[in-house]
């Protein structure tokens, strides 16, 4: 039997949907923009297993001016149990990709990466001198981590439970609540407290780029009846055979088939609908959450490596940061694929 050869390329798919701009997002970020005069410090959170893909550049447009750290969110599930030079340079590489910016990268159940963000906050609210308190909006694309960083700086700081609600699918936070308080007031030193605005994601009106919409569903940003089971399951065995295809060993022989996978795992896992026949859509699903929970291999989905944050840094200088301009965008991609399936049609 030939070596096993994994496919080093994903087919494009011009019918993948590139949005999923929803009327509480515009809503939400409109409501950031008129309450940024009271806020000292903005925090946006990235997912670290797509750090350049789940970056939102209208934060940067509707944000400008205010004091902001880029957190980068489920760092344990973009990285092995074991720290790797990969992953020091991923780090360094983002650190400086930021700068002035802080960079830090935690995980809601780490509790010294969390530790470390309070005391870059503390030092951020001591420099702010409010009388009634700092005030501060954490900000990002939808299902980065937002409301679970909440309430682990809350945790950690007060030992009090949870006061932002979490789940699976984007859209558990739908507007902006009143502030939470994450660190007491102070009175030998005189510090005031601090509390933190918890904000909808924000999803880009329209992704130009047909892979970075798969990253997106992949990590959950969008609502796993966006995209297809399927489509997503084959997206994730690309990246898996990328990796290892030691990863799915437990239920299939190396395969570039995404079909064959789902027919090996669902016999294998029980996953079968009446008469013994495999739930292949089920599977796909399961496939997709097991990875996202860091049980199907833990690695990043961007390459980050000092020629693609050239091209990434290039893209952020052309790239439209307003809606009327995503949106034109779009159009213009739309216009131009139509023109070139008519021009196929004709010649053929």
């Amino acid at each position: 039997m030939p070596p096993f050869t994994p496919r080093t390329a994903f087919p494009t798919l011009d019918s993948l949907p590139r949005s999923y701009y929803l009327g509480h997002h515009a809503a939400g970020l409109s409501r950031m923009r008129s309450m940024l005069s009271q806020i000292d410090l903005v925090i946006e959170c990235r997912d670290y297993r797509i750090p350049l893909t789940s970056r939102n550049p209208m934060f940067e447009n509707a944000l400008v001016g205010k004091e902001r750290v880029v957190v980068y969110t489920k760092h344990d599930l973009g990285m092995g149990s074991k720290s790797t030079p990969e992953d020091e340079t991923r780090h360094t590489l983002l650190t400086t990709l930021h700068k002035p910016s802080p960079v830090l990268f935690t995980h809601h159940k780490s509790s010294s990466s969390i530790r470390t963000l309070l005391q870059h906050i503390r030092t951020t609210a001591a420099r702010s001198q409010n009388l009634t308190g700092s005030h501060l909006m954490v900000v990002g694309m939808p299902n980065v981590g937002k409301s679970s960083l909440l309430n682990a700086l809350r945790q950690v700081s007060l030992n009090k439970g949870k006061a932002a609600y979490t789940g699976a699918q984007p859209g558990v936070t739908r507007k902006i609540g009143t502030g939470v308080k994450i660190i007491d007031a102070e009175e030998e030193t005189g510090a005031g407290s601090v509390s933190l605005l918890d904000t909808p994601g924000v999803f880009i009106p329209y992704v130009p780029d047909a892979s970075a919409m798969l990253k997106l569903a992949l990590c959950g940003s969008v609502k796993d009846n966006v995209i297809p089971p399927f489509t997503l399951a084959d997206y994730l065995l690309f990246h898996l055979n990328l990796q290892s295809p030691g990863l799915y060993s437990d239920y299939s022989e190396p395969t570039n088939d995404v079909m064959a996978l789902l027919d090996a795992t669902a016999r294998k896992t029980g996953r079968l609908m009446k008469g013994g026949e495999p739930d292949w859509e089920s599977t796909a699903m399961w496939m997709v959450q097991r990875w996202r929970n860091g049980h199907l291999g833990r690695f990043c989905l961007d390459e980050v490596t000092e020629a693609s944050l050239q091209s990434y840094s290039d893209g952020i200088e052309e790239a439209p940061r307003s809606v009327s301009q995503m949106r034109k965008a779009g159009k213009e991609v739309l216009r131009a694929r139509s023109k070139a399936k008519r021009s196929a049609a004709v010649g053929g």
